[in-house]
């Protein structure tokens, strides 16, 4: 089977600083091994699953983790990472109530009546008080399925790709992926922020760009992001994963519009339409 066709923006922050509950939390998950990126995704859906074949609402309370090295984010001069390990909790049954509370706010009622078998104010009440829970205010995780939203590409340096090939398509290893510093990141982001408010308005791209910024500062300033194609690598040929230059044309859009370059902006979006435009329409026609 597959792996989900699911993209991720992770936050991995230094063990050290975590409060003592979630420190616990996470120590306890190292002592029987971390989550490996390559079985992320399918240990996802192995406890989604495992939940809907109970009947829960939302999955259970097994706590995993994700961890890198700081050796292994690159840095700018301004910014550091660590002390290590840098830890990821998966969030997954916060990530699940997250996503209820915003189906429960996106979906007429004839739909939540058909999906849900308990009433949308006991859905909110048990999906808010699991988000409640989360030391840090927000989820370590958050995701997106056949695409990955371009205002992410903002957070990262072109130069900085990770790629892995491997001998078939669907191998766990094949992997895109980028790190930076937290720091780093957020200066990024920021800068993105206001140069798209200035050139295109507050909505679209820049209430991504918003969004993200809002959920990177939950975070202690040494940690690590990561973005990670994830699952979408089994979509892409090699030679496609290695000719993609989304990053390096988002990071171009945003100079161009601090320039007033439209024709640059125009001829870099062309190339993004054309290669996220076909991920699209393969989740369209399945």
């Amino acid at each position: 089977m597959p792996r989900p066709f699911v993209a991720y923006l992770r936050v991995y922050e230094p063990l050290s600083v975590l409060d003592a509950p979630l420190a616990a939390k996470v120590e306890k998950a190292l002592e029987t091994g971390p989550v490996l990126r390559s079985e992320a995704g399918d240990r996802e859906r192995e406890l989604w699953l495992r939940s809907q074949l109970r009947q829960k609402l939302l999955p259970g309370e097994s706590f995993d983790v994700m961890t890198i090295s700081p050796a292994e984010v690159p840095t700018s001069e301004a910014a550091r990472v660590g002390p290590g390990p840098l830890v990821c909790p998966l969030d997954l049954r916060a990530r699940s109530a997250a996503a209820l509370v915003g189906f429960l706010a996106s979906s007429p009622p004839i739909l939540q009546d058909a999906v849900l078998n308990l009433a949308s104010e006991t859905v909110r009440a048990r999906a808010s008080a699991v988000m409640a829970e989360l030391s840090a205010g927000a989820v370590h995780v958050i995701s997106t399925t056949w695409t990955v939203p371009l205002p992410w590409f903002s957070l990262v340096d072109p130069a900085q790709r990770r790629v892995v090939l491997a001998s078939a398509q669907d191998d766990p290893e094949r992997q895109v992926s980028w790190r930076v510093a937290m720091a780093d990141a957020r200066r990024r982001v920021a800068r993105a922020l206001k140069i798209v408010k200035a050139s295109l308005g507050e909505d679209g791209p820049a209430k991504v760009l918003a969004d993200t910024g809002r959920w990177l500062e939950h975070f202690h300033p040494h940690s690590a992001v990561e973005l990670d194609y994830g699952g979408l690598v089994q979509l892409l040929q090699d030679k496609d994963l290695l000719e993609d230059t989304s990053a390096a044309d988002v990071n171009a859009i945003v100079d161009a519009l601090e320039n007033g370059d439209a024709e640059e902006v125009a001829l870099r979006y062309e190339t993004l339409r054309e290669f996220w435009g076909e991920l699209a329409r393969r989740e369209r026609h399945g």
